[in-house]
């Protein structure tokens, strides 16, 4: 078992393999923000993954990279080795705990993020509230700080969920500059991540999502 003050980097094909079970079929640019690495090491690493048949790639405009049958088991087998080497089941366990306490109240705010109320009429929200706008956005900043209460523990034992952190809050920074969609409604978006954290979370502890 590691020292608890020694953070562990999950290896980088590792990484890609859980990227995909955690964020589904994505092309290689979209692989390299969720797991951090750079976009060649990415690419070079998807490559040896599928000499390997632990994942496949589909050609054209809508293309990407999967995960094989062989590579999910190869990747959850992994991924609960790594949590059994590093001590830190319970550590996951607690973050789980507070992750599900959290996780109503993100669904409430991305509702109030696509809707508002219109003289008394739930409206779709076509951002052209400022004010509403930013106090939905507040609401969201509040949370993430709770949030990171939760992420804060993880990485520093297990340095993957702090790549996390690091999406959600420039998620949030971009909303805040004036791209909404960064919200809700983009594959890079607030919603979008929490929901990866929230597999990933699922994945590590081999727990059934229902």
């Amino acid at each position: 078992m590691e020292p608890a003050s020694t953070p562990h980097a999950t290896e980088p094909d590792l990484s890609v393999l859980h990227a995909l079970r955690c964020a589904g079929f994505s092309g290689t640019a979209r692989l390299s923000e969720v797991t951090g690495l750079g976009e060649s090491e990415t690419e070079s690493t998807l490559i040896d993954l599928a000499v390997s048949g632990l994942v496949t790639r589909t050609s054209g405009s809508f293309g990407g990279w999967g995960l094989s049958e062989a590579g999910r088991t190869e990747g959850f087998a992994r991924i609960s080795a790594e949590l059994d080497a590093t001590g830190t089941r319970s550590l996951v366990e607690h973050a789980y705990g507070g992750f599900l306490d959290l996780n109503p109240e993100l669904l409430d705010l991305c509702t109030a993020w696509q809707l508002r109320t219109v003289d008394g009429v739930p409206t779709v929200n076509d951002h052209t509230d400022p004010d509403h706008d930013a106090r939905v956005l507040g609401l969201f900043s509040d949370l993430d700080r709770r949030l990171a209460t939760v992420c804060d523990g993880l990485s520093e034992r297990l340095l993957r969920f702090d790549r996390y952190r690091v999406r959600l809050s420039g998620a949030l920074a971009k909303a805040r500059a004036g791209t909404p969609g960064q919200v809700t409604d983009d594959t890079a978006s607030y919603h979008a991540v929490w929901a990866q954290l929230h597999e990933d979370l699922l994945v590590t502890l081999g727990l059934p999502r229902y």
